[in-house]
């Protein structure tokens, strides 16, 4: 448990239908899109082990555990107090026996090896990486939405060999990134990763991509492939059937599978 004092003022919010209740601080990054987006993407199955880097409250971890029944889940958050509310939600959806929590830094192999994650341990590893570059862009004067929008040079990278740290061969890394910078993606993956997939998000038709989901094996082989992507909302602002059953009814997405 959080100590009072040290303990964000929060609220308590239904995502996936309701499927899933998340306790997060009112101010600061909140959970949204990108998150259950992560999790749609990411497959797993019964008797695995996810890791998901940088999880905030849960998120996407959570839901995660939430659509595959017996899958375990670490969730891996530098920040205390996030982490600690991770821990509560996971309890408060009754996912505590499956779902455990470290607190450490995405890019601390050692602490993570100390804080019992081992390499080569995991089947899954999911991410949404601070993307935004603090040279580039105008960040929020909140401290811990900073912390969560803003990447230091080369954090891609480093989080990405944290991943193939964590992932046994043939393991898999899904993550999400700003759509305009997916060859950076591509590029931080290297030679470790091969198979590839993307799938890209649209605001609604006729807009460019805003963001791009990527599923890469560690070891895997082939160029990379482009499914089809997710049109979010129609020509009217209206959400589409497909965001809805990802958003809303926890169905998996296409790069799921392989």
């Amino acid at each position: 448990m959080i100590a009072d004092r040290d303990r964000p003022a929060t609220s308590e919010d239904a995502v996936l239908g309701g499927r899933l209740r998340l306790r997060q601080p009112l101010t600061g990054h909140r959970v949204g899109h990108d998150a259950i987006l992560l999790a749609a993407a990411t497959e797993a199955r019964a008797g695995e082990h996810a890791v998901d880097l940088g999880a905030g409250v849960g998120g996407a971890g959570l839901a995660l555990a939430r659509r595959v029944d017996g899958l375990r889940v670490t969730l891996v958050e530098i920040d205390a107090a996030l982490a600690a509310l991770g821990a509560e939600n996971a309890g408060l959806n009754g996912l505590d026996a499956r779902v455990n929590v470290r607190i450490c830094d995405a890019e601390d192999c050692d602490a993570l090896a100390a804080a019992g994650l081992a390499a080569g341990g995991a089947d899954r590893v999911l991410m949404n990486p601070p993307f935004r570059d603090a040279a580039r862009h105008n960040l929020s004067p909140d401290a811990a939405r900073r912390l969560a929008h803003a990447a230091a040079p080369g954090l891609l990278s480093r989080w990405i060999a944290t991943a193939g740290w964590l992932l046994r061969p043939g393991g898999a890394l899904t993550l999400i990134w700003h759509a305009d910078a997916r060859d950076e993606v591509l590029a931080a993956i290297g030679s470790a990763f091969g198979a590839v997939a993307v799938l890209p998000v649209y605001p609604r038709p006729g807009r460019a991509a805003i963001r791009v989901l990527m599923r890469a094996i560690k070891g895997g082989q082939g160029a990379p492939i482009e499914l089809p992507g997710l049109m979010l909302n129609d020509a009217q602002g209206r959400p589409t059937a497909a965001a809805e059953a990802v958003l809303r009814e926890a169905r998996p997405l296409a790069l799921a599978a392989r």
